[in-house]
């Protein structure tokens, strides 16, 4: 005979009045032995195969479980529906002179969009990101274009007079520059 296990909860198990079974269905626990019925869950069209057991999480001191993989026609709905994503608000980053949105990576100056490339677009939201900080040519190197970028810190005087052309005459002088040191964003 099978072994099965109900799981119950905690309350049920403690109360000595036994209950009407739930029409819910109750996860159980089976031995190698029984045969599940997973052809009734499945919607029409699916299969299913037994999952590889690398794939499945092992319990120390107990014996491997058992799982399968649904295959479900891609023409079908899955069985359950997911709600959709709630909309977010845009996480824009910024103040009243630059905004940032990094999901769409754009940069906007008095609501006017920016055409930066990749590297003056993370130069940008960089400087944007820690304003009144003094950062060294050094450290924009190392933040922006990586461990692994070759060249010297004329590479970063040359994106920042790109930057300033960018941001135009109002607004250019946002990128202050600390001689001897780097740069910093002062809105």
């Amino acid at each position: 005979m099978a072994n099965t296990r109900s799981l119950v909860s905690a309350s049920a198990a403690t109360s000595p009045l036994t209950f009407p079974p739930s029409p819910r269905h109750r996860l159980r626990a089976v031995d190698r032995d029984e045969v599940a019925r997973v052809v009734d869950f499945l919607p029409p069209g699916a299969t299913w195969l037994p999952a590889p057991q690398h794939t499945l999480p092992a319990l120390p001191g107990q014996p491997p479980m058992v799982g399968y993989l649904v295959l479900v026609p891609a023409d079908q709905q899955p069985p359950v529906a997911l709600a959709p994503p709630a909309p977010q608000a845009p996480a824009t980053t910024g103040d009243a002179l630059v905004r940032i949105d990094p999901a769409q990576r754009t940069a906007e100056v008095d609501g006017a969009v920016l055409d930066l490339t990749y590297l003056e677009f993370e130069l940008l939201a960089h400087l944007v990101a820690h304003p009144h900080r003094v950062h060294s040519r050094d450290q924009l190197v190392t933040t922006v274009w990586g461990y692994g970028h070759v060249g010297d810190g004329r590479t970063v005087d040359v994106h920042i007079a790109r930057l300033r052309r960018k941001l135009g005459t109002a607004h250019r002088g946002a990128i202050q520059t600390v001689r001897r040191v780097g740069y910093k964003y002062a809105p």
